[in-house]
């Protein structure tokens, strides 16, 4: 009896000998394969890892010993497989048209593919303004500067005129609808109806009418539709209502778009960036005028409640969100070129830090850890509650 028992775990030894040289094997390749390609670990590739882990003790523990190998290490193949290879397409002669290029991320992105030879036809609300100007003299004379305000429907029609004219039978490549508004962060309650209504109509709107126009430029080039969405377009983050959830559906027109354009062989990607240093956030003078504007349009009661001491210092928030984003744009600038040029791009993109964490956080842990988290990382203000909380707090304890 105890030779067989010895015997049982000489076997179950050399099962899981067996088991850490597959995994050492397939650990060691797809290291060597991500840092080749420079891959991020996106959301996909995560799930992908866990999976497999899931697998191997299910394989070893479950299953005999023929058949769990067999199992895992094909797994492990198909994963293998499934990491994305660095494999860019010539950038020259491609037109992509860029939304929101007077200033920040677009305006950047303008510059960087016209150093790649990318024809840019960059979108602009002023054609004279610092930002227009700027990319004139600093581009090069391929660099077209085209006048679109997506929420004006006129602007459009007169920009797909123009971008027609001049790309031809070859269509339009790629479309990156990267003009945003953010307006205030402030809690969901105390913004304005009007700010809800510009975020949707700039973020979301403007960005359906330019691709339901463009469309059909874009389908015979068999190109690329590129939305620059935002990680709170993913994640519910205080004070960001009416942002994330105009983020929220531009995210999810352009997964509907990934699915419908499939068949027209367009592809299609979604950028959820954190926070980058861009003009986004306002100036100091928004910033000073917020708690004031906020004031005129809420009811009285509402103010009764939150206080207007607390409404003051959301103002507060403004400097230190542009502290904490960084100036750094080039995770953003390659994130975008590999979606518009990579010959199979991802369909969805995580630059810039805490990107990815905290959405990772949002989907794979229970919600209430994810909201505790935000609460304390994104609260609003954590030096002052509203009033009639403060004075509930204070009858609590004297209580």
């Amino acid at each position: 009896m105890g030779s067989y028992l010895k015997t049982i775990e000489m076997d179950q030894f050399d099962s899981l000998l067996f088991y850490l040289a597959v995994s050492a094997v397939f650990s060691g390749s797809a290291l060597h394969k991500l840092m080749k390609n420079k891959v991020k670990m996106e959301h996909t590739l995560v799930l992908g890892l866990l999976s497999l882990l899931i697998l191997e003790l299910l394989c070893c523990f479950i299953l005999s010993d023929s058949l769990g190998l067999t199992l895992f290490s094909l797994a492990c193949i198909i994963y293998y497989f499934f990491i994305p290879v660095k494999d860019i397409l010539p950038a020259e002669s491609k037109a992509i048209l860029i939304t929101g290029c007077d200033s920040g991320l677009g305006h950047a992105l303008a510059k960087h593919l016209d150093e790649l030879g990318v024809l840019v036809f960059a979108g602009v609300l002023d054609k004279k303004g610092p930002g227009a100007e700027e990319l004139k003299r600093i581009c090069s004379p391929q660099l077209s500067l085209i006048q679109l305000d997506v929420t004006h429907s006129g602007e459009i029609k007169e920009a797909y005129i123009e971008v027609k004219s001049l790309v031809q039978d070859a269509g339009l490549w790629g479309i990156v609808h990267n003009a945003g508004f953010l307006g205030y962060v402030a809690d969901g309650e105390l913004i304005p109806m009007s700010v809800y209504k510009q975020c949707m109509d700039v973020n979301f709107i403007g960005a359906v009418q330019v691709t339901k126009m463009f469309i059909p430029l874009l389908r015979k080039a068999k190109g690329r539709l590129v939305s620059i969405s935002s990680m709170a377009g993913q994640t519910p983050i205080p004070g960001f209502a009416a942002y994330g959830a105009s983020k929220a559906a531009l995210s999810m027109f352009s997964a509907v778009m990934r699915q419908e354009l499939f068949q027209w062989g367009v592809k299609v990607a979604a950028i959820h960036p954190s926070g980058f240093r861009t003009n986004i956030l306002g100036s100091q003078e928004h910033w000073s005028s917020q708690d004031r504007k906020i004031l005129d349009n809420v009811m009285p009661d509402v103010k009764e409640d939150y206080g207007e001491d607390y409404i003051a210092t959301l103002k507060d928030l403004y400097p230190q969100m542009f502290i904490s984003s960084s100036a750094d744009l080039t995770p953003f600038l390659e994130d975008v070129c590999h979606a518009l040029l990579a010959r199979n791009p991802n369909y969805s993109y995580t630059p810039g830090s805490s990107a990815y964490f905290i959405p990772c956080l949002f989907r794979y842990f229970p919600i209430w850890v994810y909201d505790r988290f935000a609460i304390k990382a994104f609260q609003s203000n954590k030096n002052l509650l509203p009033k009639s909380l403060r004075i509930s707090q204070t009858k609590n304890k004297s209580a």
